[in-house]
C-alpha cells in the first residue's frame, strides 16, 4: 500500500485503542517496578545486577515514560475535551496532583521512617523544596497548559514540532546548569535540568514527546490499515534499542547507570525516543492477537486508571517498605521478593484508583 493511500480522509479508528491500552498499561507496570526497585534499594535490598538494569535502566525508562507521555499526547486526538482552556485547567490540576505525589514520595516516609527510627535518607525533604519536584505528573501539567496555549493559536503540526525540537535543543545546551542559589536551580529546574533542582521531567527535554504523539495521533486514527502502519515495527525497536545500548555504552545514554543522563536527555535521544516509542505501540498492536480478552480487559483498566494508579502507587510503595524494613528488619529485598512486592502494589494501587473513582462516581 503506498503512503497516500494509507490514510483516509476521515477518522478511521475511533473509540478505544486497544494497543494503545496495552502501550499504557505496560508503562504504568515498568514505572511501579521501577519506583519499587528506587525505594527498597535504600533498605535491606540485594537485587542482582541484571534484574536491576532490566527494570530501572531499560524498561522503567524508555518503555515507561517515553511511552506514557507519548501516548498522552495521542490522547488528545481522542479527547472529546481537548478544547484550550480545558486543557489549561487540566494541566493546572496534574501539576497539583504532582506536588500531591511528591508528599507522598518524599514527605510522608520520611516522617515515618523518622519516627520508626529507619533511616529516611532515600526520602529528602532539601529545606522543602521536594515539594515542587517535576514528576512526570508535574510534567504532565506544565505540558497540558503550554499545549493548551499553543492550541488557541491554532498553530500547524509543523510549527508545533519546530518549537518542541528547539525546546529540546535549549534543554540539551542548558542541562547541568547552576544558578548557585537553590530556589532558583529549583524553579528553573522545572523548565530544564539544573544542578540539585530536583528535576526529573523537564519541560524543555521532555515536551517533544506529547507533542510527537499528537501529531502522531492525527496520522493514527486516519489509518486504513494497521497492519501496514506498523509494519516496521520490530526494525525500529532494534534500531532503537540498539541507539540506547550503545549511547549509554560509549557516550552516556537513557541506559546509563547516571540516571541524569535520561532525566536530561538530549534530542538526538527523544528522536529515538519517539521512534520507540511507535515500535512499542506496534508491538503491543502484534500482542493483542494473542491476549486473552480478559487480559485485554486489565490492561484497559489500567489504561483508563492511569493516572489515579500513579499518584496511588507513590503512597504504597514508600509507606510499605518502610513498615516492611520495621517489621521484617530480617528480610532480604531480593529478586523474588522485590517482585512480589511489585505486583502487590500494582494490585493495591489499582484497586485504589478503582475505589477512590467509584466513590466520585457514586457522589457525582
Amino acid at each position: 500500500m503506498n503512503v497516500s493511500n494509507l490514510f483516509s480522509d476521515e477518522k478511521v479508528n475511533t473509540g478505544r485503542q486497544v494497543e494503545l491500552d496495552i502501550a499504557k498499561g505496560l508503562a504504568i507496570i515498568f514505572m511501579i517496578f521501577l519506583h519499587t526497585i528506587m525505594v527498597v534499594s535504600a533498605y535491606n535490598a540485594s537485587l542482582s545486577p541484571n534484574y536491576n538494569f532490566a527494570f530501572s535502566n531499560v524498561l522503567g525508562r524508555p518503555f515507561a515514560a517515553i511511552v506514557f507521555m507519548f501516548c498522552m499526547g495521542v490522547g488528545v486526538v481522542y479527547s472529546r475535551h481537548s478544547q484550550w482552556d480545558t486543557m489549561v485547567k487540566r494541566g493546572v490540576k496534574l501539576y497539583l496532583l504532582g506536588v500531591l505525589v511528591n508528599v507522598f514520595e518524599f514527605f510522608i516516609p520520611h516522617f515515618l521512617a523518622t519516627s520508626l527510627g529507619l533511616d529516611a535518607s532515600a526520602f529528602p525533604l532539601d529545606s522543602g523544596w521536594l515539594l515542587i519536584c517535576v514528576d512526570i505528573l508535574a510534567f504532565a501539567g506544565m505540558a497540558f497548559v503550554l499545549m493548551g496555549i499553543l492550541k488557541k493559536f491554532e498553530l500547524s503540526n509543523k510549527k508545533l514540532i519546530a518549537i518542541a525540537v528547539v525546546m529540546s535543543l535549549a534543554g540539551t545546551l542548558l542541562a547541568g546548569t547552576d544558578f548557585g542559589i537553590q530556589a532558583l536551580n529549583s524553579i528553573f529546574g522545572h523548565l530544564f535540568g539544573t544542578v540539585h533542582g530536583h528535576t526529573a521531567f523537564p519541560l524543555f527535554n521532555w515536551f517533544i514527546f506529547p507533542v510527537a504523539g499528537y501529531v502522531w495521533g492525527q496520522y493514527f486514527i486516519r489509518a486504513k490499515d494497521k497492519s501496514e502502519f506498523f509494519k516496521f515495527w520490530p526494525v525500529l525497536l532494534i534500531v532503537a534499542f540498539a541507539y540506547f545500548y550503545l549511547s549509554s555504552k560509549y557516550w552516556g545514554g537513557v541506559f546509563s547507570d547516571d540516571v541524569h543522563c535520561y532525566y536530561f536527555l538530549n534530542t538526538l535521544d527523544a528522536v529515538f525516543g519517539i521512534i520507540n516509542a511507535h515500535a512499542v505501540i506496534g508491538l503491543c498492536y502484534w500482542l493483542m492477537k494473542f491476549l486473552p480478552d480478559s487480559i485485554i480487559k486489565l490492561f484497559s483498566i489500567l489504561s483508563s486508571n492511569i493516572n489515579n494508579i500513579y499518584i496511588a502507587q507513590w503512597f504504597f510503595i514508600p509507606v510499605t517498605v518502610v513498615l516492611i524494613s520495621y517489621f521484617f528488619r530480617d528480610l532480604v529485598l531480593n529478586d523474588l521478593v522485590t517482585t512480589v512486592l511489585a505486583i502487590c502494589m500494582l494490585t493495591i494501587s489499582t484497586l485504589g484508583a478503582l475505589g477512590y473513582k467509584k466513590l466520585r462516581t457514586s457522589k457525582g
